[in-house]
């Protein structure tokens, strides 16, 4: 069977990652090129591969057969589009567009299309843990689920990051993960974010959603949260539980405590995860049947819409109704 030849648009720290696994780790691909705004940096992420500073040039290059889109979150509505009309895959990493209106216009786009064409980078689907977790559950044998527990802490946000942005860029991942944990829609969200020493950034915050299973998904965000990436699930079934065992490989024993070392981001947390995201991309391509646990456009239009919608809600403290746009026609 053939390999596909991957462009990745934009080379920071997830587009320079995607690179290097494209390059080496994922079976059935090899990469054609690698574009950024900044010549040198695609140039270090391309390994050899051609580099670019024109992203559509690189979506239009026949040698280019999938696209992979890394870039800054404003130019994935327009790339992603791009790829859709040149007829190429495409893999966004999240956000899949920076409004609910620009998602509803790929999710058009892919349709007029005729098929399937985008995959959200949601990659936590792939992540074993989780995957774990969602086979017990499926299976029903801990009984119905009564609360899906979630803890997503960084060490330390950037001075630029918001408020907001910790729904946007952070809440936004369990509130596609726990959609497909659970196979079910949210219905409503309470948000009570905390007092913060620097006055009102609501740092940590927590999220509590209705789900219309009946259950309910409890988040805690916080951004602050010093001591490494922390990323946790534990759901709370009838007859029992399921949680992630602790992130570190290995625990040390000595002088009469136990330890285990955090990572300091989500990329050596998540290394799997992406790794096995792009595979199941690329073997989608190569067989021309998309991954059945991927995230779509619509879960990416999805995620989106409710982010939005949870940002207003983190401002009135009051229960809110989630509501879904119709899928287009």
């Amino acid at each position: 069977m053939r390999t596909v030849g991957v462009g990745v648009i934009g080379a920071g720290v997830m587009g320079a990652e995607h690179a290097r696994i494209l390059a080496g780790d994922v079976a059935g691909a090899h990469l054609v090129a690698v574009a950024d705004a900044d010549l040198s940096r695609a140039e270090a992420a391309a390994q050899g591969a051609r580099a670019t500073t024109d992203a559509l040039a690189l979506i239009a290059d026949p040698a280019v057969e999938a696209v992979l889109v890394a870039s800054p979150d404003a130019t994935h509505h327009r790339l992603v589009l791009a790829a859709i009309a040149a007829g190429k895959p495409v893999l966004c990493e999240k956000p899949l567009a920076a409004s609910t209106a620009e998602c509803l216009e790929i999710v058009a786009a892919e349709r007029r299309a005729g098929r399937q064409l985008v995959q959200t980078g949601f990659m936590r689907r792939f992540d074993p843990a989780y995957r774990e977790m969602k086979v017990a559950l499926d299976s029903k044998a801990l009984g119905a689920l009564r609360i899906l527990h979630c803890q997503h802490r960084n060490a330390a946000a950037p001075a630029w990051f918001t408020g907001a942005m910790a729904i946007t860029n952070s809440l936004v991942h369990e509130i596609d993960v726990c959609r497909w944990l659970l196979s079910t829609e949210y219905s409503a969200v309470t948000v009570i974010p905390c007092p913060s020493e620097a006055g009102g950034s609501g740092d940590p915050a927590l999220f509590v959603f209705e789900t219309e299973a009946g259950s309910l998904v409890s988040v805690e965000v916080f951004m602050n949260a010093v001591y490494g990436y922390h990323v946790h699930a534990e759901a709370v079934c009838a007859g029992g539980t399921i949680g992630m065992a602790h992130p570190a490989l290995t625990r040390t024993r000595r002088d009469g405590a136990e330890e285990g070392a955090f990572p300091a981001n989500w990329v050596p947390r998540f290394r799997d995860a992406y790794r096995l995201q792009n595979q199941a991309w690329i073997d989608g391509i190569r067989s021309a049947t998309p991954p059945a646990d991927a995230s779509t456009a619509w879960d990416g239009l999805v995620a989106t819409c409710l982010a939005d919608q949870i940002v207003e809600a983190m401002a009135t403290r009051r229960r809110t109704p989630l509501v879904l746009p119709e899928r287009p026609h």
